[in-house]
């Protein structure tokens, strides 16, 4: 079988419309489809946006005020307009990375010790 060269992905829109996407906004639209799909919201914002502390707690899905117990406790950075704190989304997510990570090795851990013990048979 002959090797074809990769075309670029494109949009089209309803009057035929075709604009060439760079691989990573295809990457993105593909997901952000997907989970529309499955009935899940989506939004797409730049990572240097700035959240108010109610909006990073709601994409966490945790409390306000346990998300303010994070950044007074030097866990996400953050910076003070007035007295309003503002949250990088970059930030906000490169914490809930490593969040996850934490939680997915004490999941393994878990595992690893029930396995052990002989709680799966």
């Amino acid at each position: 079988m002959a090797h074809r060269a990769s075309q670029p992905a494109r949009l089209i829109g309803p009057d035929g419309e075709q604009i060439e996407l760079p691989e990573s906004v295809y990457r993105v639209l593909r997901g952000a489809v997907h989970e529309l799909g499955r009935g899940n919201a989506v939004a797409i914002m730049p990572v240097h946006t700035e959240l108010t502390t109610q909006e990073a707690a709601d994409l966490l899905n945790v409390s306000r005020q346990y998300l303010v117990r994070l950044l007074d406790g030097g866990e996400i950075p953050f910076s003070k307009t007035g007295t309003h704190r503002r949250i990088r989304f970059g930030d906000l997510m490169a914490y809930k990375q490593q969040r996850d990570e934490r939680r997915r090795e004490g999941l393994r851990r878990l595992t690893r010790m029930s396995e052990e013990l002989g709680l799966y048979e």
